[in-house]
């Protein structure tokens, strides 16, 4: 697959990560409106959750199908959730607390999304790293006294930084696929899923929902978004893209998409600052501080788990390291923005842009 090298200015085309909601409308191949139904969910992943439909269901038929989605995406949520643990299961929170203990028997599903974690970490060279718990725990923590005491708001000392990162080694994680038990083998260690767990559940949500025959429908897991299928038309849907530098402007470039996910990682998500210095949440495996080469980076690919993991690694890597890794897997096309607000994209990123002129959408 030729790639083409492209770099604009922001204000020309694309500047940064997916707004939370895709510009949707819906034309039947006979041009009659077909009215979009959508359902809002609240508790999945710490972040809002949106199903539509555009298939012209009936009312009873999408109550049960976005019901079932959001059942698949609230089984994931509580498999992955890293900080709380539910009566029943053994979820990672579980995993965690008894890191440098026994082995821990966990469902089959959070041992393939393990077993798949590792095969991300291979495919990146390490930038895709479940392990990074002890450093992006410090982090986290930080943030969170930031949110909640702004005058005592801190950054994680370089030191502290250091001895965590000790404890981040992959070969830690130890799957025994044959009695379906995960063991972390150092107590200081601990599993973070935050680069890949969200798109994931999606992902498996979306393809529970083409079992049930959805078509036409959309799925937007607190910006992450899986498209199942076509509108009536055959067309595809407007994504909107917005700065990373000015996440409230207007959008600067759509992407027009069919049966695939969309996924950005920016400096704009999750963040706080201090002394006047804004510290986001995409950390550096080598550095150990938040990433400095990018603002933002989507990813366009049929599978959201694959999606969600490579915006985040993409986002730490070299842009000459990314290109290669884009061109390596095929069918996954990517955008960077520089922190200048230059721009370079994949050709096929470049053929999926689409300008307000194009005709059959609106916002929704």
């Amino acid at each position: 697959m030729n790639r083409k090298k492209n770099t604009r200015a922001v204000a020309a085309l694309l500047c940064g990560a997916l707004l939370a909601l895709v510009l949707l409308s819906g034309c039947s191949a006979s041009a009659e409106p077909v009215k979009a139904q959508g359902k809002s969910y609240f508790t999945y992943f710490d972040t809002v959750t949106y199903i539509y439909s555009y298939a012209g269901d009936s009312a009873e038929r999408f109550s049960d199908c976005s019901a079932e989605i959001a059942d698949m995406l609230g089984e994931y949520h509580r498999l992955f959730d890293i900080y709380h643990e539910y009566s029943g299961i053994n979820n990672l929170c579980t995993v965690n607390k008894m890191a440098g203990g026994e082995a821990v028997t966990v469902d089959a599903r959070l041992m393939e999304f393990l077993l798949y974690a590792k095969e991300l970490y291979e495919l990146t060279g390490g930038e895709m790293n479940v392990m990074m718990g002890s450093v992006l725990t410090l982090w986290h923590d930080a943030r969170e006294t930031a949110s909640d005491d702004p005058k005592n708001a801190y950054v994680p000392s370089e030191e502290a930084l250091a001895e965590a990162a000790k404890h981040t080694d992959i070969s830690l994680l130890e799957l025994d696929v044959e009695n379906n038990t995960v063991h972390i083998s150092d107590p200081l260690a601990s599993i973070d899923v935050g680069a890949l767990g969200k798109g994931y559940a999606t992902e498996m949500a979306a393809q529970k929902a083409e079992t049930l025959g959805c078509e036409g429908y959309v799925l937007n897991v607190g910006g992450n978004i899986r498209i199942i299928g076509t509108r009536p038309d055959g067309t595809g849907w407007k994504t909107g893209v917005r700065d990373p530098k000015n996440p409230d402007s207007n959008y600067c470039a759509k992407l027009l998409l069919a049966d695939t996910s969309c996924v950005t990682s920016g400096i704009y998500e999750r963040y706080f600052t201090v002394d006047g210095v804004r510290y986001h949440h995409i950390i550096d495996r080598d550095t150990l501080y938040p990433s400095a080469l990018f603002s933002s980076v989507t990813v366009v690919t049929k599978n959201s788990g694959l999606a969600d993991a490579l915006s985040t690694a993409l986002f730490c890597m070299p842009l000459a390291d990314g290109e290669a890794l884009c061109e390596k897997l095929g069918d996954v096309e990517a955008l960077w923005v520089l922190p200048d607000g230059e721009l370079h994209m994949t050709s096929g990123m470049e053929a999926l842009l689409v300008s307000d002129e194009t005709s059959g959408e609106s916002q929704s």
